[in-house]
């Protein structure tokens, strides 16, 4: 997971997004939602998409990107 003892960095991190896991490849205190362009810092990222090797800020905007109709639908 996170290196707590390497550089942190102040950037976008670079990441590759495992099964229940993620590997920092390039130093950063942040990713960015796939989604919503909002910044994840990294202590708080929980949603991301090994097949896609992309982050989501949260489960609506995993929803939106695997199944776009999902969050419009039932009204």
């Amino acid at each position: 997971m996170l290196n707590k003892f390497g550089p942190s960095g102040q950037g976008e991190a670079q990441v590759q997004y495992l099964d229940g896991d993620f590997r920092v490849i390039s130093p950063g205190s942040y990713v960015r939602c796939a989604v919503t362009d909002a910044r994840i810092p990294l202590d708080e990222l929980k949603y991301w998409s090994v097949d896609l090797q992309e982050a989501y800020a949260l489960p609506s905007a995993v929803l939106q990107r695997h199944y776009p109709g999902a969050l419009k639908a039932g009204g």
